[in-house]
């Protein structure tokens, strides 16, 4: 047996109408043509994994459309360069997360404070998630620091029952109110995706708000909620959905394949950079859960964006005067975590070598520049003397990740 199992009805069908798509790109063509046709799910230990470049080649030449409604497109970011794109129906395939995960109901007002525009989806998934529902909800978006005290103020008005938002947005949110000694004692739950959850959650929301539990959704644009995550879960441990078929490979490596019958994007066995492994959950709901151990493809998750850091470096590596890149990230125990960008300089530099490489980075579309033009204080560019090596070893690393416990 090589793990690929499920019971999803139509499942074996769906896989082999993905396989004969992914037959009709021509750049693809070849690495399926000696397949033989999947007998039954299990076959699938025969097909290759695939990767972004591999589905955003298949998604251009297949153009999916919506059997229904509208075809929304999403942007996944992590690089400095175009788009990775997803494609969903209108309603974002939230009928079966809300059949299996139901943190909310009618009688809930709901704040959805995940940022809206520039083709994020976390937005619009969660608001198609409150349609099934029935709550009230308010469609926040994204504020900055300073409106804090106001929106604060207003949810303790009109006694808020549940907030959600990427875990970054948690911390900002939750800290302030602590800090400033705010109480929301009406809210139950808090609703969270798009990144690992923060410890510093753990301490801030019973402060602010004691009644209040975490509820998680695990996925990305490419392939969708994937696994949702209770109260009584450990904030790493999830459950896949039963259209999920979830395989763990070489490295610890998982690759997904979409088992919904009208998805629109391609994914067979898709490889996503993440690790984990099976477990039993402690929330004692029957059958194997997944527990995620972390990136393993070069990409590190910065303030809830995929940051791909060999891209980034790249980038960067070739702008005039630069001799060396490192990046270094510091993680707070009690605020944001905080980017470095190492520069050694080329002995021609120009003394502004610095400020130019901030202005280019701030000057992206895509990739790192949307994050840090929003918060471009969560960078800085340094020039330093040598590039920092590993004494041991003598080695230098692309990132240096540092944890500060103050």
């Amino acid at each position: 047996m090589s793990g690929f199992h499920s019971t999803y009805p139509g499942g074996r069908d769906t896989a082999r109408a993905m396989l004969g798509g992914l037959r009709t790109v021509p750049a693809l063509a070849d690495r399926y043509s000696d397949l033989v046709a999947l007998d039954s799910l299990e076959d699938l230990v025969h097909v290759p994994v695939m990767f972004k470049e591999d589905l955003n080649i298949a998604l251009d030449h297949l153009q999916p459309r919506a059997h229904e409604g509208a075809t929304w497109m999403f942007q996944s970011g992590g690089t400095t360069g175009s788009p990775q794109l997803g494609f969903a129906p209108s309603g974002l395939y939230m009928s079966e997360v809300h059949d299996q995960w139901k943190p909310i109901g009618p009688d809930d007002l709901f704040v959805n404070g995940w940022s809206a525009g520039r083709m994020w989806g976390g937005h619009y998934l969660v608001s198609a998630y409150a349609d099934l529902t029935g709550c009230t909800g308010i469609g926040l978006g994204a504020v900055g620091r300073a409106e804090y005290d106001a929106w604060l103020d207003f949810f303790a008005k009109r006694r808020v029952t549940s907030f959600g938002g990427a875990p970054s947005t948690l911390r900002q949110l939750f800290g302030h109110a602590r800090e400033t000694g705010v109480k929301l004692p009406d809210l139950r739950t808090v609703l969270w995706l798009g990144e690992g959850w923060h410890p510093q959650l753990d301490e801030d929301i019973p402060a602010v708000a004691p009644n209040a539990r975490r509820w998680g959704l695990y996925g990305s644009t490419e392939t969708w909620v994937i696994a949702t995550n209770t109260p009584d879960c450990p904030d790493d441990t999830w459950h896949p959905l039963p259209s999920q078929l979830v395989h763990i490979g070489p490295d610890q490596l998982i690759d997904f394949t979409s088992l919904k019958p009208h998805g629109l994007n391609p994914v067979l066995r898709y490889q996503t950079g993440d690790a984990g492994e099976w477990v039993v959950c402690r929330c004692g709901e029957p059958g194997p859960a997944l527990r995620l151990l972390g990136r393993r493809d070069g990409i590190v998750l910065f303030r809830g964006f995929g940051l791909d850091v060999d891209a980034t470096i790249g980038d960067l590596s070739v702008q005039p005067g630069v001799s060396r890149i490192q990046l270094r990230m510091t993680t707070f125990e009690t605020r944001l975590d905080h980017l470095e960008i190492l520069v050694v300089p080329a002995r021609d530099a120009a003394s502004d070598l610095a400020e130019r490489l901030r202005a280019h980075i701030l000057s992206g579309g895509f990739g790192p520049g949307v994050l840090f033009q929003n918060d471009p204080s969560s960078f800085e560019v340094r020039l330093i003397d040598a590039a920092i090596t590993n004494e041991r070893t003598g080695k230098s690393a692309n990132l240096i990740r540092l944890k500060d416990e103050s």
